[in-house]
Formats: structure tokens, C-alpha cells, sequence
């Protein structure tokens, strides 16, 4: 069985038993698990633009930001050039906004200090709920015969020789994760270990919170960690830039690959704006860019569908949503 289809059982043992509750009733529109402020009546899971063009936000400097699974001062010299090109394309000078956490992301963009983003893969859902964001595309690999690989993979690691080597080994011992919010860094192993084992967090096994997949990563590898789920992809970039080599873990689990970092923008953008910004992601030449020097196994973005590609984590940030 899946790791999709194991979480799916779960799911649905957990509300036979009483223990999901229903959507808030709905009101004036139909809007699914989006906030009160929006609509949804296009059936995409998205936020509605305004239908009152006076809403509609045009703003003299887009503000953009890439989700912090690592340090943001790594990566602002990584995006300029795809920023300098989202001006040319829109005729609206970008600025990079540093951020340090998901909750922070999001509130930035509920509150119309955030424009255009890449929110890591966990924090999409929320992002698109709370603040209405707009997924438009996602890194992935042109593999040159109009097929295309993308995602990245949840991983539980150890320090090599670690006395922890299976899932069952975990119970009773510390495992970090990253933020709640995150989706290989909490949601996965969390329902995960729940639907494997019927551990739950601070329960069948001590947590900690690390703040960054990268803090979690360079924990194990100090000691400071017995275990950490991270973000395969966060993992080969420390290993490229040679801040930690494989043969220093163990890898205790690895799952199912998952949709990566989307990015997009937010929903109230003026309609010809929001067009102008979605073809600067899917028309951005990569070659040459810091972006292909730092993301060493994507090299272009392709467009992407929140209701569909992200379906398999909305169904575990359920399950774990359940088991708190």
C-alpha cells in the first residue's frame, strides 16, 4: 500500500470515529475551506478575484519573496535575475522581502505587503486559504523529450551508525521537525508515524522544532538531533554546497515524491497583471542563471494546478491535522 493510501485509510478510520470535524457552514458563496473573505465559485479551491475592479491591486513596486525552508539571504541573489526579468515582463520594479518563517510568508500576503512568492509545498495550503495565493507554476527538470520530473521526496535521517534504523526505532526518541507548517518537515512524518505505528508526536516520541530544513539537517549531522524529517531536495543542496556529505547519515525512511514549492501570486493582483506575472515564471530562461547554478537538479518552471497537484498533501495535512 501507498503512503498516499495508507494516510487516505487513516483519514477515513479517524472521522468514522468523530474525529474530523465539518467545514464551517457556508454562507453568501460557496468557498470551501477558503477564509471568509473570499469566494470560490469557479470550483478551483482558489480565491476568487474581486469582481469589483476598484479591488484590483496594481502595485508601483511588486514585492517577492521565496519560501524560507533555508536561509532567504542565500537565495535573493538566486532569484535577482528571474526578478529583473518579472519587471521587464510586468513593467513593475520587483524588491525583494526577506522572510524567516511560513507564518510570516502568509501573513504578509494576507495582509498586501507580499505580491508574488514561492511557498514551500506544506505551506501552499494555508497560503492559498488564509491569503489567497495563487499557485502558477513549480520548478521541475525539461528532460529534453517533453517529458518533464519534478518534486522532491520526505526523508527521516540519523547520524551514520545511529542505533535508529527503522520506524519502529523512533518510539521513545527525538525526532525534529521543522515548523507545523511544513509538509516533509511535520505533516508527513507526522501522520505517517501515526498511520504506521500509531505513535503521536510528544507522545510515542519527543519532538523538537528546528525552524529551517537546514538547522534540522546540520542538527543530526552535530549531534544536536537523534533524528530529523527533512526535505530531499533542501538535503542535496547542503550536500552541493559542501556543508554535509550523504555518508554522514542514515536514512531511516523515504517516501513517496511530492509537488514542490509553488509559486505564484496573490489573488487580487489587477487581472492583467496576475497574466503578465504567470507568464514571466513559464517564459524565464534559465540558462546561465544563478537559479540553474543553485538548483542544480531543475532547470525551468511548468504550470501547475493547486486542486489537482496538491491534493496528496491537502489529504496529509488532514491526517495530521486529525492526530493532534
Amino acid at each position: 500500500m501507498t503512503f498516499t493510501a495508507l494516510l487516505s485509510r487513516t483519514l477515513l478510520a479517524l472521522a468514522a470515529l468523530g474525529l474530523l470535524t465539518m467545514a464551517a457552514a457556508q454562507q453568501d458563496c460557496p468557498r470551501g475551506e477558503l477564509d471568509d473573505r473570499f469566494c470560490d465559485t469557479t470550483g478551483d479551491m482558489l480565491a476568487d478575484p474581486p469582481t469589483d475592479p476598484s479591488q484590483w491591486v496594481t502595485p508601483s513596486t511588486l514585492i517577492f519573496t521565496y519560501a524560507p525552508t533555508e536561509d532567504p539571504a542565500v537565495y535573493q541573489d538566486a532569484f535577482q535575475e528571474f526578478m529583473d526579468y518579472l519587471a521587464e515582463v510586468t513593467g513593475i520594479p520587483v524588491q525583494w522581502f526577506s522572510v524567516r518563517s511560513y507564518a510570516a510568508q502568509i501573513e504578509a500576503m494576507r495582509a498586501g505587503r507580499l505580491h508574488v512568492a514561492g511557498f514551500a509545498a506544506g505551506a501552499v495550503q494555508e497560503g492559498v486559504n488564509i491569503a489567497g495565493f495563487h499557485p502558477v507554476a513549480m520548478m521541475a527538470q525539461d528532460e529534453g523529450d517533453g517529458s518533464y520530473t519534478w518534486g522532491y521526496d520526505m526523508e527521516i535521517i540519523v547520524k551514520a551508525g545511529s542505533d535508529i534504523q527503522s520506524l519502529e526505532d523512533l518510539e521513545g526518541r527525538q525526532l525534529a521537525f521543522v515548523s507545523p507548517t511544513s509538509n516533509s518537515g511535520f505533516k508527513a512524518p507526522a501522520a505517517l508515524l501515526y498511520a504506521e505505528l500509531g505513535l503521536k508526536p510528544d507522545e510515542g516520541y519527543q519532538t523538537a522544532f528546528s525552524g529551517g530544513h537546514d538547522n534540522s539537517i546540520l542538527g543530526v549531522s552535530m549531534g544536536d538531533y537523534e533524528a530529523a524529517a527533512i526535505a530531499s531536495s533542501v538535503l542535496r543542496r547542503a550536500v552541493a554546497r559542501g556543508d554535509v556529505t550523504l555518508e554522514e547519515f542514515d536514512f531511516v525512511y523515504v517516501s513517496d515524491s511530492f509537488p514542490s514549492t509553488a509559486y505564484g501570486h496573490v489573488y487580487n493582483l489587477h487581472p492583467e497583471l496576475a497574466e503578465k506575472v504567470r507568464e514571466a515564471y513559464l517564459t524565464f530562461d534559465w540558462s546561465g542563471t544563478a537559479l540553474d547554478e543553485t538548483f542544480l537538479d531543475v532547470n525551468t518552471f511548468i504550470e501547475i494546478s493547486y486542486k489537482e497537484d496538491w491534493q496528496v498533501l491537502r489529504t496529509i495535512a488532514a491526517a495530521s491535522a486529525a492526530i493532534e
